[in-house]
């Protein structure tokens, strides 16, 4: 069996025994490198003066090899907070509006992309598969191929893929496309985002479409189809049982009282329309003047990237709205948001989806959202929550049970609410039954092992593999 190696931006080390950090995709991703043995190599974190030398840190546990790659503070500023962070990023959760492109910044990401594939070609052998994650290190497979690898790589979005007419407005576009085309098999979250890729190629020649999910563009042969990324679905169902013995779960259930809980989880970003929530619940409650005291709104946002400017202006509207929301509608004795601005462990969230009425996944655009899976693999078979879920989610092609809502309506949000809270127990053991069998058939393992089995095959069955060029405007 050939090795596995792993590129990633960040690299969730181990603890001192061992253990991956909680997490499935670091769960099933360090069970096949043990499985394979390979190498997982990733930024440090790290940030070093930009006169010192980037270095390599080999860390070996198992048969896993962890490659750790410093970063130069202008490196970090110009790869991750810039062309990352302030131009894919917004970009492909289609906010032009909040884009910011610069040429230092496209400079600074290509260049990083170069120094992690100088680091990390000397680590590979001739049978090694390679699977490189997401659009941090999109143009790393030219730049290998460039340097005579002939290896079979993979690359997976975790993010959506935009339509032709939002990515041609990034002056790089081709440059983007090109490095994408290098990869022997491109992951996509849904259909819509292999459509929109499928239009990239199409809309300018770039490429055409051979069928069976092949194309071919810039003179290679390469696969781009769907493999919708999962959770642990039964760790995660068995770790919300378990959470009724946790005191921060038992503290939270006893201050709630006879109250009804309503919950949302998201890192704190524009793309997952917490501001446009806190409207809805603020709506649900004016207008259903009997809710009131009965019901809390939990909502869970742990800082995001606070070193790009955009992240610092949201961390504050949030705040200040759900200060607002609560000194209108509050009463002596019933606050109705509770707004928690850090980290909850995994145990103690389960905990809480477990005892939450409904959970509120309301983002404005994004690639799968795994807190919808988890909410639906926490919940009490005999008694299950309702998933409010935003049409916009990638996790709204397969949760067929969710109450699927427009997260721009805040009207449609907040009567989704209202029927959440009113609905039989029958209609929500169905709505649930829809789910729950699909999210244990398709957990994080069978994600895993599908991609790799379509990069196993492509390599196998795929015409030959030919380097990609690269566009030198990086």
């Amino acid at each position: 069996m050939s090795r596995l190696v792993v590129i990633s931006n960040r690299v969730p080390l181990p603890d001192k025994s061992g253990t991956a950090p909680a997490g499935g995709l670091a769960v099933a991703l360090q069970s096949a490198l043990e499985e394979r043995g390979g190498v997982w190599m990733g930024w440090s974190g790290k940030s070093i003066p930009s006169r010192e030398k980037p270095g390599l840190n080999i860390q070996e546990h198992g048969k896993i090899t962890y490659a750790l790659v410093d970063l130069s503070r202008k490196d970090v500023d110009e790869y991750y907070a810039g062309f990352a962070n302030r131009v894919l990023w917004p970009l492909c959760h289609y906010r032009l509006d909040l884009t910011e492109y610069a040429r230092k910044d496209m400079a600074g990401y290509f260049r990083v992309n170069r120094l992690f594939a100088h680091h990390l070609a000397p680590l590979i052998k001739p049978d090694d598969v390679i699977w490189v994650h997401d659009y941090h290190l999109i143009p790393l497979a030219s730049e290998l191929r460039q340097m005579g690898l002939k290896n079979r790589i993979g690359f997976f979005l975790h993010i959506p893929w935009p339509p032709a007419d939002v990515l041609f407005t990034l002056p790089v576009h081709e440059t983007i496309m090109r490095g994408l085309a290098s990869y022997d098999v491109i992951g996509f979250q849904t259909a819509h985002d292999v459509e929109n890729f499928a239009g990239c190629l199409k809309r300018e020649g770039i490429g055409r479409e051979l069928g069976d999910g092949l194309f071919e563009a810039y003179g290679h042969v390469f696969r781009a189809d769907v493999f919708p990324i999962s959770i642990d679905t039964g760790a995660f169902a068995q770790a919300a049982q378990n959470s009724q013995r946790n005191a921060m779960v038992q503290r939270m259930h006893k201050s709630l009282g006879d109250r009804d809980l309503i919950i949302g989880v998201d890192r704190l970003d524009y793309s997952k329309g917490i501001t446009n929530r806190i409207e809805a619940f603020e709506h649900f409650i004016t207008n259903n003047p009997a809710s009131q005291g009965k019901v809390t709104f939990l909502q869970i946002t742990p800082k995001s990237r606070s070193e790009v400017p955009e992240y610092e202006d949201m961390q504050r509207t949030v705040a200040e709205l759900a200060g607002r929301v609560n000194g209108a509608i509050s009463a002596v004795d019933w606050v109705p948001i509770r707004y928690v601005n850090r980290s909850i462990g995994r145990n103690v969230l389960a905990g809480l989806y477990r005892m939450a009425r409904v959970g509120l996944v309301t983002p404005l655009r994004d690639g799968m959202n795994l807190v919808a899976k988890e909410y639906v693999a926490a919940q009490r078979s005999e008694d299950p929550g309702v998933l409010i879920l935003s049409r916009f989610a990638g996790a709204a092609r397969e949760l067929d049970g969710a109450l699927l809502v427009n997260p721009y309506d805040i009207e449609a949000v907040s009567n989704a609410i209202a029927r959440a809270l009113s609905m039989p127990l029958e209609a929500r053991r169905e709505r649930w039954n829809q789910m729950m069998p699909h999210l244990l058939e398709h957990d994080v393992s069978r994600w895993c092992t599908s991609f790799l089995d379509a990069l196993a095959e492509h390599g196998e069955t795929g015409k030959p593999r030919q380097p990609a060029g690269s566009d030198q405007a990086a």
